[in-house]
């Protein structure tokens, strides 16, 4: 394995980024071009980006669905990618609280795979003396049951598509076992992987840092403060690492590497090929060819479609995702800003949903968590989960803020930490400072909940574990009043 990583990291080193992307590009529109959706767009007769660019335009998940699959679903068969696809992930649609179904090819498969021994690639080009294949590498997802709903079709969550494609040869070095990987009672398994875990085999543990810290937890209050005591790896992806780094930290073993990744259930997007905080670098051989729209022009009628060889640094872009799984210009609905161009590595900043403008503050995702984690250093107090939604008045509206710390907090913190979240807004947001000093927008409200409000609101909505995660901006003043009196009246 050293060997074939070595051999790897040489490869990736070597590519161009526009050159490899535009050549995976017309092998993709190559390979489809007999499809339903490669035929009514003329995949046939593109030769070039920009030819492509005025052909395709952009689309989200519903114009897919309503369009391309659900007159046949569950069976997609030669629509928007040749043949029937085998597997349909199911995402737990944060934002929306929609159930999505996605395609999943084997082609997307073998990517995926690829794109995960990409991330063993680098920790072993930083760590030299890793034995990470000595012992067990630790997944830790949702079920991994799949449902066949048609023949040859089966749908579930990634992880179960994930697990089902692993191949013989890496098994015996995989955990949990397939009757712990089906569980789906979240309560239940993260019990039972506690008490039957080999906490000492286990070399790598990779997952969404809210539910490892969970695990982790559990597991310390079986094996002491660190439970994993050969653990050498811990991959993360999947919701922001800040707010959980300081918690998950004691329980690492001295010497234990954290590696960030960028997965969504549409493609691999990127790795961190450095260290913490100098970005992830974009996959560009893993069956994806990457656009990225300026967030601003997201919704114009003629938006500017970047790609890698014309992304610039310090813009705040949307994930434009076309695969091999049969996404065309997909909106994939995350925000990137690039710093670095060859090789291209981005910060994921938020989703194009997680901003906030009911009144015209126009607050993004990364301003929001930036404004609340500083603000909750500054009085002491460490952020568990939290989530941020509009309440309109009869004259005026304001937010409210639902924010779970780590140990119960005094309930008079709640005055002083929205006062904080008011300046901290202030001084990031001209549009923010404008509306609160016009009148337009009344002070934040801050309500503070008790540590597990969440993950008991989660429960509540079937949506523990996994890759449920919690939604940081609710926009929608009906879900943001549902999610209100669930977690208040939880707590």
């Amino acid at each position: 394995m050293r060997a074939v990583t070595h051999l790897r990291l040489r490869r990736i080193e070597r590519l161009d980024p526009a050159g490899t992307q535009h050549a995976l590009l017309l092998r993709l529109l190559r390979r489809a071009a007999r499809t339903r959706f490669g035929r009514a767009h003329g995949f046939g007769r593109i030769a070039d980006i920009a030819d492509y660019q005025a052909r395709v335009p952009l689309r989200r998940y519903e114009a897919f669905w309503r369009d391309w699959w659900q007159p046949g679903f569950p069976v997609l068969e030669n629509l928007t990618w040749p043949g029937r696809v085998p597997y349909l992930a199911l995402s737990s649609g944060t934002t929306s609280g929609t159930t999505k179904y996605l395609p999943v090819t084997r082609p997307m498969v073998r990517a995926n795979r690829d794109a995960a021994l990409d991330v063993l690639a680098w920790h072993l080009h930083h760590h030299p003396r890793s034995r990470i294949f000595g012992g067990l590498s630790f997944m830790l997802g949702g079920s991994t049951a799949l449902e066949r709903v048609a023949s040859g079709v089966r749908q579930g969550d990634l992880s179960g598509i994930a697990a089902a494609e692993v191949p013989r040869l890496l098994s015996a070095w995989s955990w949990p076992p397939e009757a712990l990987a089906l569980i789906a009672d979240w309560d239940r398994k993260l019990a039972l992987l506690a008490e039957r875990t080999p906490a000492a085999a286990v070399r790598v543990l990779s997952g969404t840092p809210s539910w490892l810290l969970l695990l982790l937890e559990q597991l310390a209050a079986r094996h002491g403060r660190s439970p994993l005591p050969g653990l050498e790896l811990l991959v993360h992806g999947g919701v922001a690492w800040a707010p959980y780094r300081s918690r998950i930290a004691p329980y690492l073993p001295p010497g234990c590497a954290t590696r960030e990744v960028y997965p969504a259930s549409e493609g691999f997007c990127a790795i961190a090929d450095r260290g913490e905080g100098e970005g992830l670098r974009l996959t560009l051989d893993h069956g994806v060819f990457w656009e990225f729209v300026p967030v601003v022009e997201l919704d114009a009628a003629n938006p500017t479609r970047h790609w890698a060889a014309t992304i610039e640094t310090g813009v705040d872009y949307a994930v434009i995702v076309t695969s091999c799984a049969g996404l065309w210009s997909y909106v994939l609905g995350d925000t990137v800003r690039f710093v670095d161009r060859a090789p291209p590595r981005l910060l994921v900043t938020g989703r194009t949903s997680y901003s906030l403008s009911a009144f015209g503050e126009h607050l993004s995702g990364e301003e929001i968590e930036r404004a609340l984690l500083d603000s909750t250093a500054a009085l002491g107090l460490t952020v568990a989960e939290y989530t941020v939604g509009p309440v309109f008045g009869t004259v005026r509206g304001h937010h409210r803020w639902l924010v779970e710390t780590a140990a119960p907090a005094d309930p008079s913190q709640a005055a002083r930490l929205a006062a904080a979240l008011d300046a901290a807004l202030s001084r990031m947001n001209d549009d923010y400072a404008v509306h609160r000093r016009g009148g337009q927008m009344d002070p934040p409200e801050v309500t503070l909940l008790p540590p597990g409000a969440f993950a008991g609101w989660m429960r509540a909505q079937g949506k523990l574990g996994g890759q449920h995660k919690v939604p940081r901006v609710l926009a929608d003043p009906a879900r943001f009043a549902a999610a209100v009196a669930g977690l208040v009246g939880t707590s």
